[in-house]
């Protein structure tokens, strides 16, 4: 039986080598998940606690973005793309003309993109056009938005991240984000930094709030502001909240629809919890 010592060991070297996979059909017992940064941590419980119970099956999980991961399956390169947008037509389009049928998309987990700020900001609520003002430059301090007179400091993510787009679309409505943003590798990167500078914001997954205040969202400025939870994730009220998928190609392998069926599976959603998302039911 593989070791949770071996598990830990494979999942490294993919860590490692990702970005440098060749093009390749995934041998018999293989499976190879790329993609959502956001995801990663997740893939990779997911991926531990399915070996511990099929150690024929090694299940390889790398991050570095939905776009990487989007890229990787329409070339060929990985089974399984962790993604926390929707794919595009044009990129559903290019995995149709390479493979000569579209992707299949599969919702895992849900989420509440999380808003965070340093532990000591007073600053508890936001609604989502102040969100705008801040992350497009319009507003520069935090007396801004009710808080105190000082320099807000943003943390952004880089573009080929998916939480970036989701953000962008749904926050912004796709204007640009201030050139003062400074964009972080990941979300863990986000919150690291949110949590050593004392008028920093940031965002990304709940999952990954630790050390840092999430904020309550308001949808409307005259709305009630939204903390994201079980309830409020499920009901759609939280005005954050967003899918979580897997994308594949069609006619996976045996190995790759075991894997995606379980962590469909009670089991596999109960690990979405302990993790810190969102179950789909």
């Amino acid at each position: 039986m593989t070791s949770r010592n071996g598990i830990r060991m494979v999942l490294a070297a993919a860590v490692v080598a990702g970005a440098q996979l060749p093009a390749f059909t995934a041998l018999a017992g293989t499976v190879t998940v790329k993609g959502s940064d956001t995801m990663v941590v997740l893939g990779q419980r997911w991926a531990e606690e399915y070996m511990k119970k099929n150690p024929k099956t090694v299940i390889q999980v790398t991050g570095g973005g939905s776009g990487t991961g989007i890229s990787a399956l329409i070339n060929g390169t990985t089974d399984i793309c962790e993604a926390s947008r929707s794919m595009k037509d044009a990129e559903k389009k290019q995995v149709q003309e390479k493979s000569g049928a579209a992707p299949i998309e599969t919702v895992v987990a849900k989420d509440g993109l999380s808003v965070y700020v340093h532990e000591s900001n007073p600053i508890s609520e936001l609604s989502m056009a102040q969100l705008k003002l801040i992350f497009t430059g319009k507003a520069t301090s935090w007396k801004d938005v009710g808080g105190p007179d000082a320099k807000i400091i943003p943390y952004s993510r880089e573009n080929s991240s998916g939480t970036y787009v989701f953000f962008k679309e749904h926050v912004l409505e796709n204007a640009d984000y201030t050139p003062r943003a400074q964009n972080m590798p990941g979300t863990a990167a986000v919150v690291n930094a949110v949590s050593k500078e004392k008028f920093a914001i940031g965002y990304g997954g709940a999952a990954y709030a630790k050390g840092i205040k999430i904020i309550k969202i308001k949808k409307d400025p005259a709305g009630p502001a939204i903390a994201p939870s079980d309830a409020t994730i499920h009901d759609g009220s939280y005005p954050l909240s967003r899918p979580l998928f897997f994308y594949t190609r069609t006619k996976p392998s045996e190995d790759i629809k075991a894997f995606t069926d379980w962590v469909l599976s009670k089991e596999g959603q109960q690990i979405v919890t302990k993790v810190g998302y969102f179950p789909i039911k």
